[in-house]
């Protein structure tokens, strides 16, 4: 019974630890996809698709919801064949 009481408490420390990492991520992720569609040739659609995931992404982040950004972010680069 501690035991599992004991790592559910340092799982929840790493993911509260981890959360500043994926903050940081964002901005720089959101800056490569800036970069890339500024030379991408991509249909009207699929670049509509990318501005549409960087916006979503960018509103994630603002609201502190940064795994979840970071997974759109690797959406929309994935479309712009970038890492």
């Amino acid at each position: 019974m501690k035991t599992r009481v004991l790592a559910s408490i340092v799982a929840a420390l790493m993911l509260v630890a981890s959360a500043p990492a994926f903050a940081g991520s964002c901005p720089v992720q959101m800056g490569k996809i800036d970069k890339a569609m500024e030379t991408a040739e991509l249909s009207k659609a699929d670049m509509a698709k990318v501005k549409g995931l960087r916006a979503k992404g960018e509103a994630m982040h603002k609201a502190g919801k940064h795994a979840e950004s970071v997974k759109t972010l690797k959406e929309a680069q994935k479309i712009l064949g970038i890492e």
